[in-house]
């Protein structure tokens, strides 16, 4: 225990408890019952029993909860955790019955900001957890952004969004364009979403890859799963899409991306005996070849000019 001991000590408080909400004026610090403290809705930060809980939970056992949770009134009764879920946890497995707390009021935005503050500070973070934090507090500020102001002129939403986009930067630790690839990760089917959190899958080919439908990124786990195949690299990510956008995806079409190959061009080939009908039989193969294309050339002018369903009578 000395050894852990010592380990805790050397350790910030900020490294532990995930950084302090500032204090505002009347705060006052109250010590609430565990069981009366309840988890964000959709918290999107998980709570592991890895090394850093038993180490929170050791200092919790020497020293107490030192940097208070903050918590909010739930209409059911008791209080929903707005900063301090680890803490909580950390309370429970060091026997603890209650936990120091702000009791603060304040409405769901105002709640959704502060939570995914308090937890950007911690050290690690996976980019799942980061992927819905960032679209939660994007989507709470341009929810508060939008509410009418008095006297104020309205704000169109793309004003709003750029706006909100702006700030949600500037207060937090990764660049504009990078929450905008951590926030096109929800857009990804959970099994895809684990690889990255696993470091199987990188950032930007994953991005790439979010465009798909459901039923493509499924099939493409599917391939990379059975198949034997890792994860696509940014330039295959691209090509994925790009014939996402255009063509129905299969096994084979991913599976010859994967593998770098060329997928196979459209081929149509018109049996001898059929073009014997049409063409004098001294015609060589490049003269029907060049019929053939003629007509075509007319046919596709002739589409141009079409109404649609003409052939109908």
């Amino acid at each position: 225990m000395k050894g852990s001991a010592a380990k805790i000590q050397m350790t910030s408080l900020d490294a532990l408890f995930g950084g302090a909400v500032a204090q505002a004026a009347g705060d006052q610090i109250q010590e609430i019952p565990l069981t009366e403290l309840h988890p964000f809705k959709d918290h999107p930060f998980h709570v592991v029993d890895d090394e850093k809980m038993r180490e929170m939970s050791e200092s919790v056992v020497q020293y107490g909860v030192l940097v208070p949770g903050i918590v909010r009134p739930r209409p059911e009764g008791g209080y929903e955790i707005v900063a301090g879920h680890r803490r909580k946890r950390a309370s429970e497995l060091a026997g603890k019955e209650t936990m120091p707390v702000i009791v603060r009021e304040m409405d769901n935005d105002e709640a959704t900001i502060i939570m995914v503050d308090s937890n950007l500070q911690r050290e690690k973070i996976l980019p799942s957890e980061k992927a819905f934090a960032y679209r939660m507090k994007l989507e709470a500020m341009k929810r508060k952004a939008g509410r009418p102001r008095k006297n104020g002129a309205p704000v169109g939403p793309h004003s709003i969004d750029g706006k909100s986009r702006d700030i949600l930067a500037e207060n937090s630790p990764d660049s504009k364009s990078q929450i905008q690839r951590f926030i096109r990760l929800t857009e990804l089917v959970p099994v895809l979403l684990a690889l990255v959190d696993q470091e199987k899958f990188p950032l930007r080919p994953a991005v790439e890859v979010s465009y798909l439908t459901q039923d493509e990124q499924e099939l493409l786990y599917d391939v990379m799963e059975n198949k034997s195949f890792g994860a696509p690299s940014i330039e295959q990510a691209k090509k994925i899409r790009e014939y996402g956008g255009r063509t129905d995806l299969t096994t084979s079409l991913i599976i010859d991306i994967l593998s770098d190959k060329k997928p196979p061009p459209v081929k149509i080939t018109l049996k001898k005996e059929y073009l014997s009908q049409y063409f004098p039989k001294d015609y060589t193969q490049q003269q029907m070849e060049e019929v053939i294309l003629s007509l075509l050339k007319n046919w596709k002018s002739q589409q141009k000019g079409a109404v649609p369903n003409d052939h109908k009578s």
